[in-house]
C-alpha cells in the first residue's frame, strides 16, 4: 500500500493536473510537446548520458528492447489470425502493444521507486524506445515501403537522437563542459520530467473519439500490461542482469501504451479511435498493475 501512496498516486496526481487543465482550459498540446521535444528532453538526455558510466548493461538493454518488440508483434499477429482482424486493426493493436510509454510515465515511476541510480538506464532505454517507435511505429501505421523510408528519415530529425550521440560522445572523450553552460542544461533537464508528465495528462484529455471493441482492447491490454512484464521477468531470469537494470526493464515493460501512437494512427488512418481507447484503458489499468508490480520488485 505504501507504493500506491508514495509512488503511483503522486505520479497520477501530476497526470491528473495536466488532464484537468486541458479539460478546463483547452490549450495547444502540440506547442507544449514541441517545447519538451526540442528543449527540455534533449537537455535531460544529454546530461544523464554525459554523467553515465557505460557498461555491458547497456548492451543487454538493446537486446531486451528488440526482443520485446519482436515478441509483442508476434503475439498481436497471432491474435489477428485467431480472431480474423482486418489489417488496420492489426496495425492499431501493434502500435498499442509494441510501444509503451517509457518516457512520460516510465521514467517518473523508475525515478520515484528505484532512485537516481537507475536514471541513466531508464533514459537510455527511453531514447532507444523512441528511436524504435519512430521507425517501426510509422511503418506499422502506414504499412508501406515509403512509410518505412519516411520513418528512417524522421529519426534524424529528432533532437533526442543528437542529444544522445553528443552525451555519449562527450562522456567517452571526457570532454569538460563550462559550468555556466552545464548549469543551464541541468536546470532544463530538472524540468523535463514534470513537464512530460503534465503533457501526458493533457494528451489523455485531448482524446475525444473512442471505439470500445472489447475483443481487441482486452487482447491488446492483456498483452501490454500482463504478458509484456512477464516476458521481462523471463528475460532477466535467462540473462544475468544487474538488479537495478532488471528493475528498469520490468517497469518499462509494464508501462501502458504510448500516447504518441495515437498521432501515428490519426496520420495514417490506422484505427485512431481504437488506438485511443486502448491507450486510455491501459493507462487507467496501470494504476493497479503498476502498484502490484512495484510491490513485487521492491
Amino acid at each position: 500500500m505504501n507504493v500506491l501512496f508514495q509512488v503511483v498516486l503522486p505520479i497520477m496526481a501530476v497526470f491528473g493536473a495536466g488532464f484537468l487543465l486541458q479539460r478546463i482550459r483547452i490549450l495547444d498540446v502540440k506547442s507544449l510537446a514541441a517545447a519538451s521535444i526540442y528543449i527540455f528532453l534533449p537537455a535531460l538526455i544529454f546530461t544523464t548520458l554525459y554523467e553515465a558510466s557505460f557498461n555491458q548493461g547497456y548492451t543487454i538493454i538493446v537486446i531486451f528492447a528488440f526482443s520485446l518488440l519482436l515478441a509483442m508483434i508476434v503475439m498481436v499477429k497471432l491474435f489477428a489470425r485467431i480472431f480474423k482482424w482486418p489489417g488496420s486493426v492489426e496495425s492499431g493493436a501493434i502500435l498499442t502493444t509494441a510501444f509503451m510509454n517509457g518516457g512520460n510515465y516510465g521514467v517518473p515511476v523508475i525515478l520515484f521507486s528505484i532512485g537516481e541510480a537507475a536514471m541513466p538506464y531508464a533514459i537510455f532505454l527511453m531514447v532507444l524506445q523512441t528511436l524504435i517507435m519512430n521507425v517501426f511505429g510509422v511503418y506499422y501505421a502506414s504499412r508501406s515501403a515509403s512509410g518505412f523510408l519516411r520513418a528512417c528519415k524522421s529519426v534524424f530529425k529528432m533532437p533526442a537522437t543528437y542529444a544522445a550521440v553528443l552525451g555519449v560522445g562527450f562522456q567517452a572523450l571526457s570532454l569538460n563542459i563550462p559550468e555556466s553552460v552545464y548549469s543551464t542544461l541541468t536546470m532544463l533537464s530538472d524540468a523535463a520530467i514534470p513537464l512530460m508528465m503534465v503533457i501526458l495528462g493533457m494528451q489523455l484529455a485531448s482524446i475525444t473519439s473512442l471505439s470500445f471493441n472489447w475483443q481487441v482492447i482486452l487482447s491488446a491490454a492483456g498483452t501490454r500490461m500482463i504478458l509484456s512484464p512477464l516476458l521481462a521477468f523471463l528475460f532477466i531470469w535467462l540473462v544475468p542482469v544487474d538488479p537495478v537494470i532488471s528493475a528498469v526493464l520490468v517497469i518499462v515493460a509494464a508501462m501502458p501504451s504510448a500516447a504518441t501512437t495515437t498521432m501515428y494512427a490519426i496520420e495514417f488512418d490506422s484505427e485512431p479511435d481504437l488506438v485511443s481507447s486502448i491507450t486510455l484503458v491501459t493507462t487507467l489499468a496501470s494504476i493497479i498493475t503498476v502498484t502490484v508490480l512495484l510491490n513485487v520488485i521492491t
